[in-house]
């Protein structure tokens, strides 16, 4: 393997991904929710830097290619596997179908790929399944940020009844503890990040499809 900068930052990564479910063994919440928010801003703004600089430099290697998109795989599948697992609100049952949906079509297509071999090319990465990955990371960034103020109402011992966020929104129930700031963060973030989220998930669907048209021609039986 060639250890330049590019390469270098793609396996850092790589690396990152198993790193976010490890930030909830040893910390607690809401801390947990912040230094995984934090790697994985981290590591998703190398996929970027990472491309950039292996054209740039002209640094663009076989390896690179090949870890590049497994390390975006893998930070998007634990992730989401944290999320799911670790929700504790309302939107937890609309979170699931777009988070199976973008599980479910990453397996698929990356089986696709192992079974066509050396014709996996076909199946070369669009301008499309590049936007898909953004929105996935922006979502999953969003949805981190929402555990945060989340679990820092809990920490504090203000509770969750939703009577009392409604009235505190709407102004119906006075704040006398300063929450709204905290409550509208948690709303918003969290309606943000499942709308990102269920997008991401319809370019997700629509980039496996695009996929498994190009693979037809290659699963058909010869007689």
């Amino acid at each position: 393997m060639i250890w330049n900068l590019p390469n270098i930052l793609t396996v850092l990564r790589l690396l990152a991904a198993p790193a976010l479910a490890v930030m909830f063994l040893f910390f607690s919440r809401p801390h947990a929710d912040w230094f995984a928010l934090v790697l994985f801003v981290s590591a998703a703004l190398t996929d970027w830097v990472d491309g950039y600089l292996a054209r740039s430099w002209k640094q663009e290697t076989k390896i690179g290619a090949m870890l590049d998109p497994i390390a975006d795989k893998a930070m998007v599948v634990i992730a989401l596997m944290i999320l799911v697992g670790y929700a504790t609100s309302h939107w937890t049952a609309w979170l699931v179908l777009p988070a199976t949906v973008i599980l479910f079509r990453e397996v698929f297509v990356s089986g696709l790929r192992e079974y066509l071999g050396d014709t996996a090319g076909t199946l070369k990465v669009t301008k499309l399944a590049k936007w898909k990955t953004t929105a996935q990371m922006i979502a999953i960034a969003t949805l981190f940020s929402q555990g945060i103020f989340e679990h820092h109402l809990g920490m504090g011992g203000f509770g969750m009844d939703p009577a009392m966020v409604q009235g505190i929104l709407s102004g119906t129930v006075e704040d006398t503890q300063g929450l709204r700031f905290y409550f509208e963060g948690m709303v918003w973030s969290g309606r943000i990040g499942l709308w990102l989220l269920w997008i991401a998930a319809a370019l997700t669907l629509i980039t496996g499809v695009d996929y498994l048209k190009k693979a037809l021609p290659h699963l058909k039986e010869t007689r």
